[in-house]
């Protein structure tokens, strides 16, 4: 039996559709009922039968924070794809993305090792890769530097690495994707499917950097294939294409029927941006939207490559810009 942690998530609720459309045999962890709704609305934008393909999975309440619920969930399980995380790079969130990514991931490893799980496969990000010296580009071998201005979840998902890493010492067999930017339908008010929405709304500013981005129907595809291969204890750079900010905020925009940002957010403009937002949050106590690291991501050239895996596997990825377009009908259908 398959194990799905982070399944009411983009790449798990994704996940979940393709495996159960395949018919394994799935159980599925959630931590609140009311996002199971995601889930359906996820297996919708793929076929009207959903409600028959959502009660094929076994679904249990749990959290990969809580021994006693993973006692449960672990019983009779053979694969797990661990998809679980917390994502934020507010500062003040440091100890929560701790917790979730570092110790949350730890027991994962410890519960596969404990229960003979024969394989794991573990959702990264590229924002555990290091950064070249030069324009060259970031690759499986671009070391990680602790020393480095990184992210606060940079740092728990290269610890949560370490996790995965640790556990192959101990005899589990894994895999790691590192994906760049995940673009799936069907959950809208989070993750890159808001940006959907944001751009529905109207956006009037792109920015100067670029952004690795891939289709989660490649995401999902690879991770099946890479944990039904004889692939073990290696680490995979997940990036379709590199595009510049201002390419994929103006085709997010056309994608659902809105005008495209025409204004660039330069640098400074970024810096000050980010000033006033942790002005803003000490004053009003409201989340942060913009720090420091996200405004230097956001205007910072760096390019990523996955030859590594199209070579050994002999694979071609999605054309980003279909995708997006896809996409795009889908958020104007169901919205």
């Amino acid at each position: 039996m398959i194990l799905v942690t982070g399944s009411t998530g983009l790449v798990g609720s994704h996940l979940l559709y393709k495996l159960v459309s395949n018919n394994e045999t799935v159980r599925a962890i959630y931590r609140s009922e009311r996002k199971l709704d995601l889930v359906k609305n996820v297996f919708a934008t793929y076929t009207e039968n959903y409600n028959a393909l959502f009660n094929a999975i076994e679904w249990v309440q749990a959290d990969i924070l809580d021994i006693p619920s993973l006692t449960e969930a672990f019983k009779n399980i053979t694969h797990v794809y661990h998809c679980a995380a917390f994502v934020s790079f507010e500062p003040d969130k440091y100890q929560l993305l701790r917790k979730t990514n570092i110790e949350g991931t730890a027991n994962i490893v410890n519960f596969c090792i404990s229960n003979n799980v024969k394989k794991l496969c573990y959702v990264s990000s590229i924002a555990t890769l290091g950064k070249p010296v030069t324009n060259e580009f970031i690759t499986e071998e671009t070391a990680w530097n602790p020393e480095d201005d990184n992210n606060v979840y940079a740092i728990t998902k290269y610890g949560a690495e370490m996790e995965v890493w640790r556990g192959t010492q101990e005899g589990l067999n894994t895999v790691i994707v590192n994906p760049g930017v995940i673009l799936g339908a069907g959950i809208w008010r989070f993750g890159t499917g808001s940006l959907f929405k944001k751009a529905h709304k109207g956006l009037s500013y792109y920015t100067p950097g670029t952004i690795g981005l891939i289709g989660i129907d490649d995401v999902t595809t690879i991770m099946i294939t890479l944990m039904k291969s004889d692939i073990i204890n290696t680490n995979y750079v997940l990036v379709a294409e590199n595009w510049t900010y201002k390419k994929f905020l103006q085709t997010l925009a056309l994608s659902v029927n809105a005008k495209k940002p025409e204004k660039l957010a330069s640098s400074f403009l970024l810096s000050i941006g980010w000033k006033l937002d942790w002005l803003n949050h000490k004053l009003t106590g409201k989340r942060r939207q913009l720090t420091k690291n996200l405004s230097s991501s956001l205007a910072s050239e760096t390019f990523y490559s996955s030859e590594k895996f199209k070579k050994e596997l002999n694979y071609n990825f999605k054309d980003i810009e279909k995708t997006i377009y896809e996409i795009g009908k889908s958020y104007l259908k169901q919205v």
